[in-house]
């Protein structure tokens, strides 16, 4: 599919590629105030890769990349089980930790991974993430960075997907119901 049909299928968009790149100048702002000395900067694969990057060119302090890759979902749907399909190759014990999400939807799966790492011994742990769904929320989740909070639509683009498609559209926007019901 190319990317003029991905974006006959978005209803609306709800942030521009320009809104986006402002709030990850805040943000890395907030948290190059907020830490002192080396950050371990943990990505959700694969929805928060895009705004990891930019995120982390605006954070001025040492920075350590590492991934998680974990499964909840199938489809629009979350499966309730978390699995993780790729750990990080770095350990967090005694280190700052902030874990980067596209999205906290149930924030089931977000829970589980906090549970993980503090288990891991992290010295501090904080979550930014781009989008907060609080409609949808199962699990109360401390979010230290958020970016935006959305109203409860399917949303994709910049990162997110429905089946692997939509992530490399510059923007956030709704999918058109009719690609996935």
């Amino acid at each position: 599919m190319s990317k003029l049909n991905m974006e006959d299928h978005i209803k609306e968009v709800l942030f521009t590629e320009e809104e986006i790149q402002k709030k990850c100048e805040e943000i890395g702002a907030k948290i190059t105030e907020d830490y002192n000395g080396e950050l371990v900067v943990v990505g959700i694969l694969k929805g928060a890769i895009p705004f990891m990057m930019d995120l982390v060119k605006r954070i001025d302090r040492p920075v350590v990349m590492d991934f998680m890759d974990v499964k909840s979902y199938e489809g629009t749907t979350t499966t309730g089980e978390v699995r993780i399909l790729k750990d990080l190759s770095i350990k967090v014990e005694g280190k700052d930790v902030l874990i980067v999400e596209d999205i906290i939807d149930t924030g089931l799966t977000l829970s589980y991974l906090l549970e993980v790492l503090r288990s891991r011994g992290a010295k501090s742990l904080n979550v930014c993430t781009l989008l907060t769904k609080p409609a949808r929320r199962k699990k109360d989740i401390k979010t230290k960075y958020i970016g935006f909070e959305i109203e409860d639509n399917f949303v994709v683009g910049y990162g997110m997907d429905y089946n692997e498609g939509y992530r490399n559209l510059p923007y956030i926007g709704i999918l058109d119901e009719s690609v996935y019901i």
